[in-house]
């Protein structure tokens, strides 16, 4: 059986494959150590060994993106960290606030997602965006709350329970405390709910329903963030999403053909408490009071802003992206996720200055290395094929 591979989810759906870290049983957020299954770990070693045994690599060197050829040499020069000023100074020309640049306030700018590169700015943005066009449309904000259990009891402490549901989704295997829901609002699905049928992590939506039990509306405040008459739904049941993209069928008189229905799912992860213990329960300076959770919420997250990450295989029509990377981040690939989205420079609007030097990150030595032996056994394979071919030929 041949198992086609790619490194999205999104990627993955256009060729009915699966992701890469699906395939060889890695978690997200495996930066840092976990106890991991022996069986597993052999699971893990024997997917790597096959894919190090792969000889045969076939080298896509035709952008098929980018229209703009002026913009696609800047790409490509891009990604060797060998741009020049011309580039810079060409990009800046669509920095916004210039009389040049469309208005972010007008269409189709309005509906253009933001691309960012935290987590935390890009929930940020989102609240903001869902609290305004809830107020466009004149309805009141309407927030699911995700209920946490720990040790099979649900959590009871307002402390904890306010850190916990503040706590960015990168931190809580992608499943959110408090997630907004607008009607029409752009979504992303943030887990893999049925490869097979394309309902897998990254893929796009519209919001068009929440389907919750009747009794577990609150208008408590939870959070300062949302308005004070926001309603909170503590027992989600499922939330209706159309999903072009998908490949379901439904037969049901009440759904449209890609209205899906997308259900509750359950993560386990670990949080740090330490900085809420009472003080006579502080521990050491070098130790943490670490908690196991259990969620169970809607694996999802509005998508007015989404990070580089999140954007990757996506050809967008039009994007807003921010070039000023965070202090601790010098990738080559987070720049040129956000700047190669689109097929024209006139598509894409950069929302503030950025320096120079963004342009100029080399790739990384494990970047490099790995290149250079793809390369090695793209050629081995170019070779093979034409000596098969003339074998053939003389065969004949």
């Amino acid at each position: 059986m041949i198992r086609k591979l790619a490194p999205t989810g999104v990627t993955a759906a256009e060729i009915d494959g699966m992701t890469i870290h699906s395939f060889l049983g890695e978690q997200r957020n495996s930066r840092k150590p976990r106890t991991i299954r022996p069986e597993k770990e052999i699971q893990q070693r024997v997917a790597r060994s096959l894919i190090r045994r792969i000889k045969c690599v076939v080298k896509l060197t035709q952008q098929m993106r980018t229209e703009d050829l002026r913009y696609l040499q800047l790409l490509e020069r891009l990604r060797h960290g060998q741009c020049n000023y011309d580039d810079y100074e060409l990009l800046l020309t669509r920095v916004a606030g210039q009389s040049s640049v469309g208005s972010l306030r007008d269409s189709p700018w309005n509906k253009a997602p933001i691309l960012v590169f935290r987590n935390e700015v890009r929930t940020q943005f989102n609240n903001k965006a869902a609290i305004h066009n809830a107020a466009q449309l004149g309805q009141v904000p309407i927030v699911c709350v995700a209920p946490d259990t720990c040790n099979g009891k649900s959590i009871e402490d307002p402390i904890l329970i306010k850190k916990l549901l503040h706590l960015s989704d990168s931190k809580t295997e992608h499943l959110p405390g408090l997630l907004p829901f607008v009607p029409g609002m752009p979504v992303i699905l943030t887990q893999n709910i049925a490869i097979v049928l394309g309902l897998i992590n990254c893929i796009n939506g519209i919001f068009g329903q929440l389907v919750y039990q009747a009794d577990s509306v609150s208008t408590d405040v939870l959070s300062e963030i949302f308005p004070k008459n926001t309603q909170y739904i503590h027992r989600p049941l499922y939330a209706l999403i159309e999903i072009t993209k998908s490949k379901t069928e439904t037969n049901l008189e009440e759904l449209q053909p890609k209205l899906v229905p997308i259900p509750i799912t359950e993560q386990t992860f670990r949080v740090d408490i330490s900085d809420i213990l009472p003080k006579d329960k502080k521990l050491k300076s070098n130790q943490k009071a670490i908690l196991s959770v259990k969620r169970r919420t809607l694996p999802l997250v509005p998508a007015y802003c989404i990070t580089t990450h999140k954007s990757q295989g996506q050809t967008l029509n039009k994007v807003v992206i921010d070039l000023k990377l965070p202090n601790e981040v010098e990738d080559i690939a987070a720049v040129y996720v956000a700047l190669s989205r689109v097929k024209r420079l006139v598509d894409l609007i950069i929302l503030r200055q950025f320096d120079y030097k963004v342009l100029l990150i080399k790739p990384s030595i494990s970047q490099v290395i790995e290149m250079e032996r793809l390369d090695q056994l793209y050629l081995e394979t170019q070779k093979t094929f034409f000596s098969v071919v003339l074998m053939i030929f003389f065969i004949a």
